[in-house]
Formats: structure tokens, sequence, C-alpha cells
């Protein structure tokens, strides 16, 4: 028996009418009917008694309509319990630089206006450094990239992120079109970071694949550092669509990596759940809700979700 099937029995009650009821509801009639059919053989009695006139509900619809009411208001007054109860304590989240770009300020949106009582401390570092910080339980939840993990850590895949080139458009070298191949960025200069980024090392594993022996100029650890240097015209780099988020793109052009096996995939990893605080519970659920939204808004470049 599902609280669905009650709400529906209870409508049909009230307005003596499957066809109104249902669009009350918001159902098609044939499945609301199928609903309170099931209920009826769950229950092994009749409730409604069916006319061309509408419908009416029996001796023990009667009874169970009573009790039905009753359970529905209990359920609502669980519902509102536990959106008033307010969460409190202090959470920590990693977030890579080029995430915190596009997840960072929608989170604080979300976590002030759910759970206004919960302090949450956001660092923002590399991947592998919030990896650390992680397993020294320095950090309770943090957006990380695919790599090995700890089987003691919880790990809720999350998205798949396409790479772009994104450079200067004064840069001579850089191709032209809105897709291009790693092999087509021979000779083009990258600023790229260091060898022990993450992303450099998945970007050097992809390039010996491809067979290209890339063009570095120059190793920035920092994003901002290293994108004020794609603006100024000293080289292009690769880097997820949501290293652009929180600067304006006029003065630079981004052309996705159409290879298919570049790209990067973000899984947010916490401690396991008997170490985690009612507190960064919840907000591990926000972290998957608000990230799920602006993809599906559009608001994540080059972003797709993962099935569950």
């Amino acid at each position: 028996m599902e609280l669905r099937q009650l709400r529906y029995f209870v409508k049909v009650c009230e307005l003596r009418s499957m066809g109104r009821a249902a669009i009350e509801l918001g159902v098609v009639t044939s499945a609301l009917s199928q609903q309170i059919s099931r209920l009826e053989s769950e229950l092994s009695t009749r409730l409604l008694q069916r006319a061309s006139t509408g419908v009416t509900p029996t001796d023990a619809g009667v009874a169970f309509l009573q009790q039905a009411q009753l359970t529905l208001r209990h359920a609502d007054e669980a519902v509102r319990a536990a959106q008033q109860a307010r969460l409190s304590g202090h959470v920590s989240v990693g977030l890579a630089p080029t995430t915190a770009s596009v997840l960072g300020m929608p989170l604080m949106r979300a976590m002030r206006e759910r759970y206004p009582d919960i302090r949450l401390h956001l660092v923002e570092s590399l991947s592998g450094n919030l990896g650390s910080m992680l397993q020294a339980r320095q950090l309770d939840l943090a957006v990380l990239f695919e790599t090995a993990t700890p089987r003691r850590w919880s790990i809720e895949p999350l998205l798949d992120e396409k790479l772009f080139l994104i450079a200067a458009r004064t840069l001579s070298q850089r191709p032209e079109g809105p897709r291009v191949r790693l092999s087509q960025l021979a000779g083009v200069p990258l600023i790229m970071p260091s060898q022990g980024h993450g992303l450099r090392a998945s970007l050097t594993t992809a390039f010996a694949r491809a067979r290209i022996e890339p063009s570095i100029v120059a190793e920035i650890d920092g994003l901002a550092l290293l994108m004020d240097a794609v603006r100024a015209g000293l080289g292009a780099t690769i880097q997820p669509g949501a290293a652009v988020a929180r600067q304006p793109t006029d003065d630079v052009v981004g052309c996705q990596i159409s290879d298919a096996h570049v790209g990067r995939r973000n899984v947010l990893v916490s401690l396991s759940d008997d170490e985690l605080s009612p507190a960064a519970l919840a907000t591990r659920v926000v972290i998957a809700d608000i990230a799920r939204t602006l993809v599906r808004d559009g608001l994540w470049a080059g972003a797709r979700l993962l099935k569950n």
C-alpha cells in the first residue's frame, strides 16, 4: 500500500468522479483507476461502487476513507516536522578551482536557504590536495576527479565534463571551428598545469595515444593566473568549460575537444556514512542536487549527467 494510492482514493471520494479526480491529480484516468483497483486487490474488498453517473464509496470504502484521511494527515505532519527541523553544525567541503567556479556560489546560496544553521567551510584547491585533506579528516566532502580512492570512502558519480581548447582570439596558432581534435594541436603553444596535476596527467596520456608531442610553453598551477596568461595571448590551454565561468569570455574562444577518450569525470567523495554528521549528510545531498540542476539548466558548460 502506498501513500499515493491513499491520496488517489481520498480524492475520488471527495469528487465522486474518476475523471475529475484524475484532472486534479494530474494523471490519466486509466492510471488512476488502475491504482484504485490495485488497492482494492490488496485489501481484498471493493472500496468504490462505479456507475455511469460517478463513483461512491462502499461501506468498506467509507470505513477505509476515515482511516486513509487520518494516515495522510499524519504523513503530512511528519513531512512538515522534518522540513522545519533545523540541522546545525559545521561542514567542510573541498572543490577544485574549476569546479568552484561554477558550483561554489550556487552551493552557498542553497545551503543558506535550506540549512541556515549549518556553517559551511569551503576549501578551493587542486583535486590531489583535496584527496589528501579528505584522507587526513580535514574535509568531510569533496568533488574530485575520478581516480583510485580508498574503499572506506563513499563515492557518488556526478557528471562527465568535456574539455576545451581555450585561447585568446588573437592567438594565430589556434584552430578554427567549434570542435578540434588533439591531432590538430601540434605546434599550438600550450599553457598547462604541472605534471602533478591530475588533468595534466590524463592529457599527457591522451596526447601519447594521439601520437602528438604537445608544445608546452609554460606550466601554471593557479587557475586565475593561467587564464590571465591565456587572455594575454601567451598560449592556449586545455580545461573544462567551467574554467571560464568566473570571467567574461569576449576575449577568449573555446573549441571542444572531440576525441571520445578526452574528458573528466566528477565524483562526490566523502568519508563513510557512519563517520559523517547529519549536517554533512544533508550537505552531500544538496551538492548532488545543485550540480545536477546546473547541468540540466545548461549552466555547466560541457557537462553531462551520469545515469544512476
